[in-house]
């Protein structure tokens, strides 16, 4: 890439929402984008042929982002290098106590080449809430998100062209205490990568799953950690998810309580669109009471349809009984999940306490999850 071209695409500096400059006030220090060094790789990768169809998370560009920290010297300087691999002390705590968090949010290229992230600042709030519930140092979200636009910007060649394609970008931040010890960390690194990735369901259509619902297995609970981003939060998952396989399930619905609230759906928020017990049609998902991962297509969701104006959009517990009434008495619509892979994926069973549960999604079009489908193309 010639320097002149470079200069150009460093001087443009990313819009910085209101959202960025709320908080800003628990950052004691931080790196600056202004600082970022860029080393460009003198063996690029193949980038994948457009006939085939991407792997989640398996290709990756030719660059990534590190910046590191220590308690002596603070942030260093952020870095743009080629993409390689990590080099890390045996000891270190992000491998021994999960003091590890990550992010996931896409990039898109429109039908005018400009390559756009959807809502970022909704992940840099998040990452940063996670960071602190992990006494991990802070940073200042708006020079982590430019960080990540001159990344991007670097390699936007990799980024996909058709429809229902993306960039997919993974900031990832772990303490590197090089100790046994646990407590708070002395060093830290923060890392991103990218991979460019394939639509989650093959052209327009929508492939619904079904969900085994074992209120044996809990995800999260009240005073726990389920509303941060933390990989603590997924290994243990693996185990459960293998049960639904086992049991002719493709995903797990977790519950919690003993009411057996809805909660999540595997890696997913979950919505029921239903009508209501006092006769009024709503779209509801779980309040974010400590349990819940506020997802940012969640939030995208409640924003389109509050938009619309057309039904009652809520949040609100949900249990088991309420679901297992309405299904009886013909007033559930549609339930899906929702999140960055997939944007909205459809529910047409649950395996319940033995009983195979039918949801009628797919029969009622699915009229709600389509329109939500495309509007969320449309803007991404």
């Amino acid at each position: 890439m010639a320097a002149a071209a470079l200069g150009q695409i460093w001087a443009r500096k990313l819009p910085v929402p209101w959202l960025l400059c709320g908080s800003r006030r628990c950052v004691s220090s931080s790196f600056k984008a202004t600082d970022l060094h860029l080393e460009m790789t003198k063996e690029p990768h193949k980038k994948p042929n457009p006939s085939e169809p991407l792997v989640f998370g398996s290709t990756f560009t030719d660059h990534m982002l590190m910046v590191e920290w220590t308690r002596d010297k603070g942030w260093g300087q952020p870095r743009i290098k080629p993409f390689q691999n990590l080099t890390l002390h045996p000891a270190c705590s992000g491998l021994h106590y999960s003091l590890q968090l990550f992010e996931g949010m896409k990039a898109f290229k429109g039908q005018d080449q400009r390559v756009r992230l959807f809502r970022p600042w909704l992940n840099m709030d998040r990452m940063l809430r996670s960071a602190q519930r992990l006494c991990l140092p802070t940073f200042d979200k708006a020079e982590l998100l430019e960080c990540i636009r001159r990344l991007i910007e670097v390699d936007k060649d990799w980024v996909p062209e058709d429809t229902g394609t993306s960039l997919y970008v993974r900031p990832v931040y772990i303490g590197n205490e090089p100790s046994l010890g646990v407590g708070l960390s002395t060093q830290a690194l923060l890392f991103v990568i990218l991979c460019p990735v394939g639509s989650y369901f093959p052209g327009d259509a929508v492939t619904p799953v079904s969900l085994l619902a074992d209120p044996t297995f809990v995800r999260a609970w009240i005073g726990g950690v389920g509303d941060y981003k933390l990989g603590g939060n997924y290994g243990p998952t693996v185990f459960v998810q293998q049960e639904a396989k086992k049991r002719g399930c493709e995903q797990v619905l977790w519950l919690c309580g003993p009411d057996h609230q809805l909660t999540e759906v595997g890696t997913m928020n979950i919505f029921v669109y239903w009508t209501h017990e006092d006769g009024v049609l709503e779209l509801v998902t779980p309040p974010l009471d400590g349990v819940i991962l506020p997802g940012v297509v969640r939030q995208s969701v409640l924003d389109l349809a509050q938009s619309w104006g057309e039904f009652r959009v809520a949040q609100r517990k949900v249990t088991m009984n309420e679901l297992l009434r309405a299904l009886e008495e013909g007033r559930v619509r549609e339930v899906f999940g929702s999140g960055t892979a997939c944007q909205v994926c459809p529910v047409h069973k649950i395996l319940y306490q033995g009983k195979q549960l039918h949801i009628p999604t797919m029969e009622n079009g699915p009229e709600l999850i389509l329109r939500l489908q495309k509007e969320l193309k449309a803007i991404q």
